[in-house]
């Protein structure tokens, strides 16, 4: 009974022995600085970013100008991390999956765009791509140069330090309005199609008609928008009835005031003419 008491000890002498030296050796490690990073993310709210010309999935020049007329979502991965990039793509792919209902990929882009270069090179973006399942017609994987991962990084107030195992890096997506000034940041490794709905949201019903007078698609854009809401039980955004019928029946009300008013317009148009004939048949 001693042996087995003195060799418990032994072991647990050693295994804290061993926690105190990964602690040790931890306090080498390059730590990304939090509060900084947040505070970096938010100095460039409000900023447009450069024009910086990257490369696709199939190796084609895009421009990021190429994306303006609509709301952009913007998130930094590298395709060498195997825990919280391809976890954090997932989310956003869910996210997304979860605005269709109120936003179809032809009111928004997305790029995700690969900071470790030259590993993440098209060939890899597309690999992690496939990988992960994404495959969004409005979402597209971009290889910036090496010579430009610090600006573009800085631009968008993304942080990251290099780590033995990798990097340490913010998690989240930078929104951009259709003028490629960044709107805000959603931070966080669970994207969700409600955080980012609420400034995807704003920003569509805020942007301007394309002329003086909406046309038909963009009214029903914007009906669509106002009749959804975001259900936590599915992830996703659905149809409220409620709005629905209740923007039907404002429409059918004003539109009977309206057809009222025109003809009682037409009924004193009329009477009008008539007193005008008989005036003129008197005389």
């Amino acid at each position: 009974m001693r042996r087995a008491w003195i060799f418990a000890r032994a072991l647990a002498a050693a295994a804290l022995g061993a926690c105190l030296a990964l602690a040790a050796a931890a306090q080498g490690v390059p730590k990304l600085d939090e509060r900084q990073a947040i505070s970096d993310g938010l100095a460039v709210v409000g900023s447009v970013p450069p024009d910086f010309r990257l490369l696709d999935r199939r190796e084609r020049p895009v421009d990021l100008s190429a994306y303006r007329g609509k709301p952009l979502l913007v998130s930094f991965i590298y395709t060498g991390c195997s825990t919280i990039c391809p976890a954090q793509t997932v989310a956003l792919h869910q996210a997304v999956k979860g605005l269709d209902r109120m936003l179809g990929p032809h009111q928004f882009n997305v790029v995700s765009i690969g900071f470790n270069q030259p590993m993440d090179s098209p060939l890899a973006m597309r690999a992690f791509a496939a990988q992960l399942g994404v495959d969004y017609p409005n979402w597209e994987f971009l290889s910036p140069s090496h010579d430009q991962v610090r600006a573009l990084t800085r631009a968008f107030g993304f942080s990251y330090v290099q780590t033995p195992e990798g990097f340490d890096h913010v998690v989240g997506a930078t929104v951009v309005d259709a003028e490629g000034r960044i709107h805000s940041q959603v931070w966080g490794d669970r994207l969700t199609a409600q955080a980012l709905g609420v400034p995807l949201r704003q920003l569509l019903l805020d942007a301007p008609t394309a002329g003086p007078v909406p046309t038909l698609d963009e009214l029903i854009d914007r009906v669509i928008i106002l009749c959804t809401v975001y259900d936590p039980d599915t992830g996703e955004y659905r149809y409220d009835w409620t709005l629905v019928l209740q923007i039907v029946g404002g429409l059918a009300f004003f539109v009977t005031v309206g057809v009222y008013l025109w003809r009682e317009w037409r009924a004193q148009q009329r009477a009008r003419r008539r007193q005008a004939v008989v005036g003129a048949t008197v005389h």
